[in-house]
């Protein structure tokens, strides 16, 4: 049986196509390193520097911040409250809403306070 397309010649490469080749390589590979190393080894979070402007003294104990935050929340439930009352309609909704998360805040501040100082 004869071959209706005859077989293609060998590849005859010069030295320049073959220079050009493995560059084409050595940068294919390159480009495949980087992209390995940035999705499987990530380069370490810097850690966040907190502003200055604003500091809380790193002294100060757990129980303390809590007691603070429980008291932050508590005036911020009770002003919520407050101009809810001289609000209607939706903007009263509104209101209410946020201070019912302000007292859920304030329910998980106070247990985090029990378990930091249980009451006996």
């Amino acid at each position: 049986m004869d071959k209706l397309i005859p077989d293609p010649p060998p590849e005859t490469t010069t030295p320049l196509a073959e220079a050009i080749r493995a560059e084409d390589l050595a940068q294919n590979r390159e480009a495949i390193k980087r992209a390995l190393d940035f999705y499987l080894s990530p380069q370490p979070v810097q850690p966040r520097q907190p502003s200055t402007m604003f500091l809380v003294n790193p002294g100060i104990d757990t129980e303390t911040l809590l007691a603070h935050a429980y008291e932050s929340l508590a005036s911020a439930s009770a002003m919520a409250s407050n101009f809810a009352n001289e609000l209607g309609g939706p903007q009263r909704s509104t209101a209410l809403a946020i201070q019912q998360i302000v007292m859920l805040a304030e329910l998980a501040v106070n247990r985090a306070l029990d378990r930091v100082d249980p009451r006996t």
